[in-house]
């Protein structure tokens, strides 16, 4: 038996809060009785609706995908383009990305339909490690990467702290090679903290999301998460917000 609030957030109908919120505005059914209490449990025999709609209920599936470029971090596009669930065509259940990486970024992407893990994953409390290599035009010196260490002030407000290294650099190409470790995840925040600081991105890979790495996968090619990844992940999610 779960609460009845969890089991929509592992539906993907929305996160708990939301969830508990439409239960309190009595749009959730349970057995065709309105309830209108938090707290209230369910086991998978009893029926649920979420405004006037059955909730389909799926067992809550966990997959990591190395993201090639050039494809969209959404379940469909109006264009056209390619999307990240088109390389999960025999999965049954309706996952969706974990936040998302640019077009033209690769790496690391989660892929759920645990609305609730989605949700604390992003979390602007959750101080998840998301670790990127970047290749950038020019050769930065070392104040501007303390910069980037320190936080930069982009237009939406001064970045967090950062972990910054020099990974390698080419002189007769004017190109660098630089670890960017951070734990936010703004619209191309990794992208704009580097232009701030002069220096434009050619090309990035997310590397490492908490745990995770891409090792063992190629470009397009995924790996259902182990329960115990999963875990690691949740807590590593709530440490900031149990201190």
């Amino acid at each position: 038996m779960d609460r009845l609030q969890k089991v929509i957030a592992h539906a993907g109908i929305a996160s708990r809060r939301k969830a508990e919120e439409l239960i309190l505005e009595g749009k959730v059914k349970v057995n065709g009785t309105v309830v209108k209490e938090l707290g209230v449990k369910v086991g998978p025999s009893d029926k649920i609706e979420v405004n006037e709609v059955p909730l389909e209920r799926e067992e809550p599936v966990y997959f990591l995908l190395y993201k090639p470029r050039g494809v969209i971090s959404s379940v469909k596009d109006d264009k056209g383009r390619k999307v990240v669930t088109d390389y999960f065509t025999e999965i049954k259940q309706r996952i969706y990305p974990v936040g998302r990486l640019d077009y033209d970024t690769s790496g690391v992407l989660l892929l759920t339909n645990d609305g609730e893990f989605a949700n604390l994953l992003m979390h602007p409390s959750s101080e998840v490690e998301k670790v990127y290599v970047a290749k950038i035009k020019g050769i930065p010196q070392k104040e501007q990467l303390k910069k980037l260490a320190r936080g930069i002030q982009l237009e939406d407000g001064k970045t967090a702290p950062a972990k910054v290294k020099l990974l390698s650099f080419d002189k007769k190409n004017q190109t660098a090679i630089v670890e960017l470790t951070i734990h936010e995840g703004r619209n191309r925040q990794v992208r704009r903290m580097f232009e701030a600081i002069g220096h434009p991105v050619m090309k990035l890979k997310r590397e490492r999301y908490g745990t995770l790495t891409l090792h063992g996968l190629n470009a397009g090619e995924a790996k259902e998460l182990t329960p115990h990844e999963v875990k690691q992940l949740r807590v590593l999610a709530m440490k900031k917000t149990s201190k």
